[in-house]
């Protein structure tokens, strides 16, 4: 088995570990402020990872290039992660998660467009049973209650979907030419900057000292689930392609569903039971 197919599997587990941490987490605090305690953990953890390996002195290194594409990557990651949080506090993660990784066709869409990747007939099959997939795990009532407000978990999370895929194509870009933990630290270091801009012009910084520890302890937990799952995925991006690696990627959602199920007690029903090994087979 190929490297970069080891670590796409990792990405996917860690990515699901990510999202149950991240529910317990959030519970009783600003999902925006969550998302900003999180990097920070992410952030320590990718410039520790970039002194192991010794890939500190790449930075000089950089193309202007490669630096604007890892800003971008890194823009497109907060606005996703912003949103996707916001899904998680007020829904199931098992509704949620399907949504978000509807992100793989879209990414495989413009990694066929824009980066001239490969499209074979059963890529075509495999997104056309993903969305089918994805199409029954959500529930009219979802939809209906998502119709007049802003503040819906589903609107939240077909926003991050959107942001995960730029993300992929715009971070397959920027970490060309560039050591892949040390892109990953670069980028980790503009979602930083963005998630606490956003908290210091809500005010809702305030509240950290009300943060209890068990929920501290989950958005920890949470923050290295995050950073082992980025650190495998944009390694396996490097050395593989991101019409490939990103569906591996997407495979946490069946991880998601599962933990979720085992530790949330959340429940499905059988048409979304049904969506899920859909989403399974077409990745």
């Amino acid at each position: 088995m190929e490297d970069w197919i080891a670590f796409a599997f990792g990405s996917a587990v860690f990515a699901a570990l990510t999202s149950i941490f991240a529910k317990i987490g959030i519970k009783d605090v600003n999902s925006n402020l969550a998302t900003a305690l999180r990097t920070v953990v992410v952030l320590t953890m990718a410039w520790l990872m970039v002194l192991i390996v010794g890939s500190w002195d790449g930075i000089g290194d950089i193309s202007a290039k490669t630096l604007v594409f890892l800003v971008l990557s890194g823009l497109a990651t907060g606005a996703s992660w912003l949103c996707y949080f916001r899904a998680v506090q007020i829904g199931d993660v098992n509704k949620v998660a399907p949504i978000d990784k509807s992100s793989t066709i879209l990414t495989m869409i413009l990694a066929f467009i824009f980066l001239g990747e490969s499209f074979s007939f059963w890529a075509g099959i495999g997104m056309a049973v993903m969305f089918a997939g994805t199409m029954l795990m959500i529930e009219k009532k979802d939809v209906d209650a998502s119709k007049g407000t802003r503040d819906s978990w589903l609107i939240w999370a077909v926003l991050s979907a959107v942001f995960a895929a730029l993300t992929s194509i715009l971070g397959k870009v920027g970490i060309e030419g560039v050591e892949s933990n040390l892109g990953t630290a670069i980028r980790t270091c503009v979602v930083l900057a963005m998630a606490w801009l956003i908290v210091f012009m809500q005010g809702t910084q305030k509240q950290i000292g009300g943060i209890s520890r068990r929920s501290g302890s989950f958005l920890v937990l949470s923050g290295l689930a995050t950073g082992a799952s980025w650190l495998c995925f944009y390694k396996a991006l490097q050395d593989g392609p991101a019409s490939l690696v990103v569906p591996i990627d997407k495979l946490s959602i069946l991880f998601t569903v599962l933990f979720a199920a085992a530790f949330l007690h959340e429940k499905m029903s059988a048409r979304s039971w049904i969506g899920l090994a859909m989403l399974t087979a077409g990745s």
